[in-house]
C-alpha cells in the first residue's frame, strides 16, 4: 500500500435514527441495537508521523476541546501504536450524542492507516468506545453488542435537522437514570426504498430508549423536541444517542434547510443544522 506524509479525513456527524438498550452484562457494559446514519457535516482531521504526539484544533467549536493524551484522537493513536501530529478542525459540539469525539478517533485511525499503509484491528475498536466502530466505517448500519458488531444496511438517503440547545449530557449518568435496562429490540427491517417509508418505519416501530433519562437530566431536550416537531414538514422528530442533539427528518432537503433557517432565527444561540443522512 502507498503511503504518503501528511492524511487527511472526514468526521461526520453520527445519528442514532433509533436506540434500543435491549440489557446489560455483568460488566456493566450495555447492550445496544440501533441504526444509525451519518451526515455530510462533520469535524476534519490532518495528520503526519512525528516522533512527538501533539494535537491542535481549530473551528468554530475548538474552545474548550482537549488537546492533552485524554482526547480521543491522541487515544487512538496510541492505542494503533503510532505517534502522530493533529490538526483537528471541531464543527460538531462535544458531548452531543452525534459522536464527535468517537468520529475523530475513527477519522484520525483512518488518516494512520493512509500514513503507515497499516491496517488497524477493527475486531478491537470498541476498546477506545461504544462509538468508535461504526464511525470508522461511517456508512448506515445496525450496531449491536457493545457497539462491536456492525451490519452495513441498506438505507436511502433522508434529509434532517440537527438541532443542539449547546448542553453536554453525560452518557453514564443517562445510561444510570435508564428505568429498564432490558427492553425489545428492533424489528427486522422490511425493505426501505424511499426516505418517506424509511420515516414511516422508524416512527411506527423503533425508539430511543434512552430519551427519557437524558430529558431527565436536561429539560432543555424538551424544548429542542417540541420545536423540532414544530416547524414545517417535519415527519419525525427524535434525540440522538444519548443527547442532547435531537433531529427532525424531512422528505425533501430543501425542507429541511427552510426549516433549519427558522429554528435558527427563533433559537439563535443553539446549534441548528440542516444535513443530508447517509
Amino acid at each position: 500500500m502507498m503511503t504518503v506524509e501528511r492524511a487527511e479525513a472526514f468526521a461526520p456527524a453520527k445519528v442514532n435514527l433509533a436506540l434500543h438498550v435491549t440489557g446489560q452484562r455483568e460488566d456493566g457494559y450495555h447492550l445496544l441495537d440501533s441504526l444509525v446514519m451519518f451526515a455530510n457535516l462533520g469535524d476534519r482531521i490532518s495528520a503526519r508521523l512525528a516522533d512527538v504526539p501533539g494535537l491542535s484544533v481549530t473551528g468554530p467549536l475548538a474552545e474548550a476541546v482537549p488537546t492533552g493524551p485524554e482526547n480521543l484522537v491522541l487515544k487512538a493513536a496510541a492505542w494503533a501504536g503510532q505517534s502522530a501530529a493533529f490538526e483537528l478542525e471541531k464543527n460538531l459540539p462535544a458531548a452531543a450524542g452525534i459522536g464527535g469525539g468517537s468520529s475523530d478517533a475513527a477519522a484520525a485511525l483512518r488518516a494512520l492507516e493512509a500514513l503507515t499503509g497499516q491496517a488497524v484491528d477493527t475486531t478491537r475498536l470498541a476498546e477506545l468506545g461504544a462509538d468508535v466502530p461504526v464511525c470508522y466505517f461511517a456508512r448506515a448500519c445496525r450496531m449491536t453488542g457493545v457497539g462491536e458488531q456492525i451490519k452495513r444496511v441498506a438505507l436511502p438517503p433522508v434529509a434532517a435537522v440537527l438541532a443542539n440547545p449547546r448542553v453536554e449530557v453525560s452518557t453514564p449518568r443517562v445510561f444510570d437514570r435508564l428505568a429498564s435496562k432490558e427492553n425489545a429490540p428492533m424489528p427486522e427491517l422490511p425493505p426501505l426504498v424511499t426516505a418517506s417509508e424509511l420515516i414511516t418505519f422508524l416512527h411506527e416501530q423503533t425508539r430511543n430508549d434512552l430519551e427519557p433519562p437524558a430529558r431527565a437530566l436536561a429539560s432543555v431536550i424538551g424544548e429542542v423536541l417540541d420545536r423540532l416537531w414544530a416547524l414545517k414538514g417535519a415527519r419525525l422528530a427524535r434525540m440522538s444517542g444519548s443527547g442532547a442533539t435531537c433531529f427532525a427528518l424531512f422528505d425533501a432537503i430543501v425542507a429541511a434547510e427552510e426549516a433549519a433557517a427558522e429554528l435558527s432565527a427563533q433559537r439563535p444561540d443553539w446549534w441548528v443544522s440542516a444535513v443530508w443522512l447517509s
